[in-house]
């Protein structure tokens, strides 16, 4: 079975025959099972894996857990370590007592048989993604400690509390904080739930008579909690001393970070304060450290577009330019493009601020302006690292531009990003910042402006016959569609009612090709190189969110709003 897997996988350009052949090594080498390798080397999504697996083994495969309850024989019988450990969780049982078991290794046998003799009882496997599976447990068990809303009731009973904050362990696990004391656990239950919301923020935000906690979820916030304003100071001092602040400096920003743990997956979180009317606010941006699969293939382009992209990477030197605003998913962008083309053949080295996941077989640098270590100085170091490939995090004044230009005219390929809406407004940003005419015309490869729109949720996805005005908003035709039909989210515990879970992005690709080049030369206004552009086949933002729509993936309502700078 394990082979038919895997030259499955093969067959379909997943995997290499090399691959297969270390991963069988391994296994035999290390007792892992073949699947787990596979992912965590990263050589396969794990969405492939479980794919290929399910339609080899006739397996259900789950791809949302989200309707399901944990039996309470499972959460009674099963500590929570272990099923974390083993990645497992019973969706159910049937009339013969045989429990279903969700696991995104199946070939996994010692766990499976460990978990049937914790429950004495047969196991049947049922596949699932590890953050499915997590996200499971995590509801399954979040009922055995003291939530959030207990916790801040704990700290208002004890008029007399003195609050002791301790240096906690590196990657301490929240699920695991009854020892703790309330306000720790209080925190700790605001950053769980702001994980398990899927949140990329968490803001603590100070009013005159409390503390409001925000969640930034799929790119819009949310007021989720109030704290009373008497717990304030001792809320944000725990956040103070959980990122390695200065707990008694309040008059100036502060940045910090901290790692921890929630179930099996490891968070970093980015910490910034900053002085207000009413008491610091203090934001945390939190990032999934766990194994990541940056593929040029699932970052939302459509086939068109991968191709020219494919194309525009493997260059052996030049510029390309991805532009977006903050938030906007630039990083995937380039890491995606990074690994594509990354080989033991190429030296690929990044400067970045800050480093927000790790990419393997690339020399990662974190910018480091106390120590001088900026963008340009750490750009003008890589030149004399013997680069092929290098990213620069931003272009944000004419040196780093300057350097950048000059590394991609002596043969070196280099990967950057700007904040303009439109990819022609990125050429004209470097003419603005001074860079002259005939140097942006003969580096820049390509501009590739993006934007994440939100992905309706499929729990809640239902069709409609849209307006004639809503079709011609984002410039459709009712002969685009081809039942005539659209689709929205009605709303759902899933999605939190909103009609949608997570994003995907839509691109404007611009090559710089010889109608464009000439444009620059000339110094034209964006207005007049976009036209040349669209002249010549070129998709705006809109064009491709309008995709997106007849695909089914995402509304009218939230293309236009993520788009209303786009005239295109």
């Amino acid at each position: 079975m394990r082979r038919r897997i895997l030259k499955a996988l093969v067959r379909e350009g997943a995997l290499t025959e090399q691959q297969v052949e270390d991963a069988l090594a391994l296994e035999t080498e290390t007792g892992q099972s073949f699947d787990h390798i596979i992912r965590d080397k990263g050589w396969v999504s794990e969405e492939k894996l479980l794919t290929v697996i399910h339609r080899k083994t006739l397996w259900p495969f789950e791809r949302s857990l989200a309707s399901y309850e944990v039996p309470k024989d499972f959460v009674e019988a099963v500590e929570l370590s272990l099923a974390r450990q083993h990645n497992l969780v019973a969706l159910g049982v049937d009339e013969d007592g045989v429990y279903r078991i969700a696991t995104c290794e199946p070939f996994n046998y010692h766990s499976m048989d460990l978990i049937a003799t914790q429950l004495e009882t047969e196991v049947q496997p049922v596949l699932a993604t590890r953050a499915e599976i997590t996200a499971l447990l995590n509801r399954a068990y979040q009922g055995r400690g003291q939530d959030m809303d207990a916790a801040i009731a704990a700290i208002e009973a004890d008029e007399e509390l003195s609050i002791n904050f301790e240096d906690d362990e590196a990657n301490e696990d929240l699920l695991n904080d009854q020892d703790k004391g309330p306000v720790i656990r209080a925190v700790n239950g605001i950053i769980r739930n702001g994980f398990r919301s899927r949140a990329s923020d968490i803001h603590f935000q100070p009013f005159e008579d409390h503390l409001l906690v925000r969640f930034r979820i799929d790119g819009i916030l949310y007021d989720k909690d109030s704290i009373p304003r008497r717990l304030q100071d001792a809320v944000l001092s725990r956040l103070k001393v959980m990122s390695s602040m200065d707990i008694a400096e309040r008059r100036r920003a502060q940045d910090g970070r901290a790692s921890c743990q929630i179930g099996d997956t490891e968070i970093d979180i980015r910490f910034n304060s900053v002085p207000t009317a009413y008491g610091e606010r203090i934001v945390l941006r939190l990032l999934d450290k766990t194994s990541k699969v940056f593929r040029l293939e699932d970052i939302g382009l459509s086939v068109a577009d991968y191709r020219l992209v494919d194309r525009i990477i493997h260059y052996q030197h030049g510029i390309i330019l991805v532009t977006g605003p903050t938030g906007s998913g630039k990083t995937t962008t380039l890491y995606a493009g990074l690994s594509k083309i990354n080989s033991n053949a190429i030296n690929c080295i990044t400067i970045e601020d800050p480093i927000e996941y790790q990419l393997q077989g690339v020399s990662q640098i974190q910018v480091n302006e106390k120590a001088g270590l900026t963008f340009d100085s750490g750009l003008r170091a890589l030149l004399r690292q013997d680069p092929d490939v290098m990213m620069v995090g931003e272009i944000r004044d004419l040196e780093t531009a300057r350097i950048a230009i000059q590394a991609a005219l002596t043969g070196h390929l280099v990967f950057s990003t700007l904040h303009t809406n439109d990819a022609a407004s990125s050429v004209t940003r470097l003419l603005d910042i001074g860079i002259e005419p005939y140097l942006v015309a003969s580096s820049v490869i390509a501009v590739i402006a993006q934007r994440l729109i939100r992905v309706i949720c499929p729990d809640c996805r239902s069709e409609y016959e849209p307006t004639t005005e809503e079709l011609m908003e984002v410039g459709l035709k009712r002969d685009d569609l081809a039942d005539g039909l659209i689709y929205l989210g009605m709303g759902c515990e899933r999605c939190i009612e909103t009609g949608y879970v997570g994003r995907t992005a839509i691109y404007e690709i611009l090559p710089i090709i010889e109608e464009v080049r000439e444009q620059v030369i000339l110094r034209a206004g964006a207005s007049q190189i976009k036209e040349a552009a669209l002249k010549r086949g070129l998709k705006t933002l809109r064009m491709d969110g309008a995709r997106k729509i007849v695909d089914g993936s995402s509304t009218v309502e939230e293309v236009l709003r993520v788009t209303q700078l786009d005239l295109g």
